[in-house]
């Protein structure tokens, strides 16, 4: 029974860190999303169609 428990707690701590990665690689591809899309609007004026 104590090793089933050992188990579920290696895998709920497997399972926070991976949440907290996902987490911040989802912040970071929002901000760098972010400054693309500022540095498309300020050469706006230079694209011509």
């Amino acid at each position: 029974m104590e090793r089933v428990y050992k188990v579920m707690k290696g895998a709920g701590s497997y399972n926070i860190v991976i949440g907290i990665l996902l987490i911040v690689f989802g912040i970071t591809l929002g901000v760098l999303n972010i400054v693309a899309g500022g540095k498309l609007l300020k050469t706006k004026s230079n694209i011509l169609f």
